[in-house]
């Protein structure tokens, strides 16, 4: 007998910074290495350095590139780490984007701080670096999916398509016999842009997420919802601003505005797209045609129909732009990026609409403006809240509660120990109670820095 121990360092009781680290004889593996993201508390803790050596981590496995599954990177080798990070080659290219965009933005952060004085900290400092960040892109080794992959003599691993983005996939460990399951975030079957999730088959342990566990996302037509915001923006000469996360969600709001122009749903209403990594994420779409399902002729029509901001001088002139317009820019959860200076200008005018899509963290911005914020604050400085607030949860890149229960469907086993991850607390007790009583499962939902152990 092995003992095995799992550490939750993410993700545990809460949506972000997703980090588990399994202990054994051969092998230490860091499966993903998020940030923090949301209430203030939270992201402290990403200040904070890991309860564990990480030094002694052999291998990093990334399920998908978010930010909350690889934005803590750089610090980790920061902190000692120096094996592989290996993921497929569209994780890769999507994490290399995110944490050299988000590296940016902590160094522009840390800067206007320090110029306007309004940190805490004496100097404001970085999370990490623009150089950390191309430091800890060294470590990257890409591998291809449905492929087991040797890690050690009795630990091999694989990566199966999981929708959500491009490149994400849930890991399959087998360690001395046994099959530990980790799903990573799990993609929706009927997605514009990707293919349905793959199963799992097995699993002796499984590690399941659970942002949607108590929900079922609205029958509702975002077609509809978007003719109906760009008529009116049309009809007030206002602007309608979509925060937007620049992976899978802005090429979906930019594939369905196009099918709208393409139908004559929608008229000749300028589309902005401000969103430097965004414009890096539709390369990688133009990389690797075989992870996602349109064809490149349409692909590359839609790109034409709108227009790409490459510069800053470009995000004000289109803000000094008269015309109404849609702008499309992010951050999704409007915590940072070029929204902020979009919003920072108009949220205050009663002719602009904000149309929130997808899921808002407790703590975010996105987050207040749904829970009907009277004003909300820009680098040290509050604004009042004029604009319409709208929001669309259909198009979530996460499965909903039945889509968590489908993905589960083909499992032949009964797993030794299920555990809810990923997800906040009401969401995760109700999936518990749905997984038992549809599969007798038992399921256990571990908090933040728990450790379990189990003998294999």
């Amino acid at each position: 007998m092995q003992k095995i121990k799992i550490h939750f360092l993410g993700a545990a009781g809460t949506v972000t910074g997703s980090k588990f680290l399994i202990e054994t004889p051969e092998h230490n593996i860091l499966i993903d290495c998020g940030m923090f993201q949301g209430i203030k508390e939270l992201r402290e803790k990403n200040w904070q350095e890991l309860p564990i050596n990480v030094s002694k981590i052999d291998v990093v496995l990334l399920t998908h590139g978010h930010l909350d599954h690889t934005g803590y990177l750089p610090r980790l080798v920061k902190q000692g780490f120096r094996g592989n990070i290996i993921g497929t080659a569209p994780t890769l290219a999507i994490a290399k984007i995110i944490l050299h965009d988000s590296a940016k933005i902590h160094e522009e952060e840390a800067e206007k701080a320090n110029d306007e004085g309004y940190s805490k900290h004496k100097p404001a400092e970085p999370f990490y670096s623009v150089r950390e960040a191309e430091v800890t892109l060294g470590f990257f080794k890409a591998e291809e999916r449905d492929q087991w992959l040797e890690l050690s003599e009795n630990i091999k691993y694989r990566f199966k398509y999981n929708g959500h983005i491009i490149g994400a996939t849930f890991i399959e460990l087998q360690i001395f016999g046994k099959t530990f399951v980790f799903s990573g975030d799990i993609g929706r079957v009927h997605d514009l842009l990707l293919f349905p999730p793959e199963k799992p088959k097995w699993a002796d342990y499984l590690f399941m997420e659970s942002t949607y566990g108590n929900k079922l996302h609205p029958e509702e037509s975002v077609s509809d919802k978007l003719v109906e915001l760009i008529n009116k923006t049309i009809h007030n000469r206002g602007n309608l601003i979509i925060p937007s996360f620049a992976v899978e969600r802005l090429q979906t709001l930019m594939f369905l505005l196009w099918k709208l122009y393409n139908e004559n749903r929608i008229p000749n209403i300028p589309i902005f797209i401000d969103s430097p990594m965004g414009n890096n994420v539709l390369s990688v779409f133009q990389n690797f045609p075989d992870w996602h399902k349109i064809p490149m002729k349409e692909f590359n029509a839609m790109n034409n129909r709108m227009r790409i901001i490459t510069s800053y001088k470009e995000t004000w002139e289109t803000i000094d732009n008269p015309q109404p317009k849609v702008v499309i820019a992010g951050s999704g959860m409007v915590t940072g990026g070029r929204v902020l200076t979009y919003l920072k200008q108009m949220i205050d005018k009663t002719n602009t609409t904000v149309l929130l899509v997808g899921y808002q963290a407790e703590g975010t911005r996105g987050r207040q403006m749904l829970e009907g914020a009277q004003e909300l604050k820009f680098f040290g400085k509050y604004y009042p809240v004029k604009a319409e607030i709208h929001h669309i949860e259909s198009l979530s890149a996460h499965a909903d509660q039945q889509g968590l229960l489908d993905w589960c469907s083909d499992i032949k086993n009964i797993p030794e120990a299920t555990f809810l991850i990923h997800g906040e607390p009401t969401a995760q007790d109700a999936l518990r109670v749905k997984l038992h009583d549809a599969y007798g499962w038992q399921v256990s939902v571990p908090k933040l820095y728990e450790i379990r152990e189990f003998l294999v």
